[in-house]
């Protein structure tokens, strides 16, 4: 037996032990207005797709019992928030007591769910780059379909803000169930209070309305997967002091750098103020993405979805992506073709420098209304209404 063997037997019985906590704690009832939310298997704060349903909740003002999930119980929630700490007896007893949950990542293999809750799967990415699921070949990991099977057979519904979303997903996410094609919760803010959250977050961070912000986003980076999963600090080869030059020499403005690594790296390692020199400011443990880019007049990353949100809110991007080769070998091939990209990709700094000086706002917001178009996306900003829509009809049954 090799060592994936003897990985997916101990998974295995650690799964069957879950389920039978699961089983123990079903003598207890459920509570019709109890909602338990989770972000990033319990690495993210007060972020991405279930902070906005919880504060539409919320908004609603019905008395609910709202319950967080997560590793870290200091980091900041509102008072309305019950923060709990995401270890084996809390997690199990919050969701089997629970009519609803809201994750934006898959839940713990093993877990189990009763006829009577509902499980709203929001994902932590619509449209993205990176090969996912069926999608990755022979890259993807056997425990990675187990889980990802699992978890998919949990939910309820899956959100989707596209048509392509909606095709790719049996593949993508080993989902067939139905979508909720309401567009990313985590975008609503971009798309109606975007010139509010960047006056209050350029306020935050000590930055003048007149400057150039260039948010810089690697993706996550983990390992194969086929073992325990891995994380590591990237070595970052982009120049941020060349970047930040071709920026004020292209717009005129002086230029200020935002950098944020992944929540799941963040979390994980000390980066706090790790990179926080020649004017880059760290801003890697500010859970809520979606906020950090209202201030930014463009975004940089490799392979994060994160391009595709900035685009599909009027946000310019720029592609550097120093290592394809290397994390296709990782991952497998890409969902995208480059030619059907909207977006100016670099493999080095002298391509990067390029790009900034030939940028062409007009040409790329045309490209981003094509690919929108072609892939009939919508984010019309009421994704967290419509999905409270559907909890409240939900609970009151």
């Amino acid at each position: 037996m090799n060592s994936e063997e003897k990985y997916l037997k101990q998974r295995e019985r650690k799964a069957k032990r879950l389920s039978l906590l699961f089983r123990l704690m079903w003598v207890l009832p459920v509570k019709k207005n109890k909602i338990v939310f989770a972000c990033f298997e319990g690495d993210g704060g007060y972020g991405d797709n279930p902070k906005y349903i919880a504060e539409e909740l919320h908004r609603r003002g019905e008395k609910l019992d709202l319950v967080w999930l997560t590793h870290d119980v200091s980091r900041t929630f509102p008072e309305y928030i019950k923060v709990k700490k995401d270890n084996l007896w809390n997690t199990v007893y919050h969701l089997s007591t629970a009519k609803v949950w809201i994750d934006n990542y898959r839940k713990p293999y093993g877990t189990l769910k009763r006829k009577n809750q509902l499980y709203i799967q929001t994902w932590h990415a619509t449209i993205g780059f990176k090969a996912v699921g069926l999608f990755r070949g022979d890259k993807f990991p056997e425990i990675a379909r187990r889980v990802s099977e699992w978890d998919s057979n949990l939910a309820d519904y899956v959100l989707s803000n596209s048509e392509y979303c909606d095709k790719v997903y049996p593949k993508k996410l080993l989902y067939n169930g139905p979508t909720l094609r309401v567009g990313s919760p985590r975008l609503d803010i971009l798309v109606n209070s975007r010139e509010e959250y960047n006056v209050l977050m350029r306020n935050k961070l000590g930055i003048d309305m007149n400057e150039h912000v260039v948010l810089y986003a690697p993706t996550f980076r983990g390992g194969t997967q086929k073992d325990n999963k891995k994380v590591y600090l990237e070595d970052f080869s982009i120049d941020f002091n060349r970047m930040g030059k071709a920026f004020e020499k292209k717009y005129k403005k002086n230029c200020r750098i935002l950098l944020r690594v992944h929540p799941q790296l963040s979390a994980k390692l000390d980066v706090n103020d790790l990179y926080n020199k020649d004017g880059i400011i760290d801003v890697s443990l500010m859970p809520d993405l979606s906020e950090i880019m209202a201030a930014a007049n463009i975004v940089i990353t490799d392979y994060s979805s994160c391009a595709f949100d900035a685009a599909f809110v009027g946000i310019p991007v720029l592609l550097y992506a120093d290592d394809v080769k290397e994390y296709m070998e990782n991952r497998g091939e890409f969902m995208w073709k480059r030619e059907d990209l909207p977006f100016d990709i670099a493999e080095n700094n002298d391509d990067l420098e390029e790009n900034i000086s030939r940028f062409d706002e007009a040409k790329y917001n045309n490209k981003v209304g094509l690919f929108m178009s072609k892939n009939n996306v919508s984010e019309d900003g009421k994704a967290s209404m419509k999905i409270v829509n559907i909890i409240f009809q939900k609970i009151k049954v």
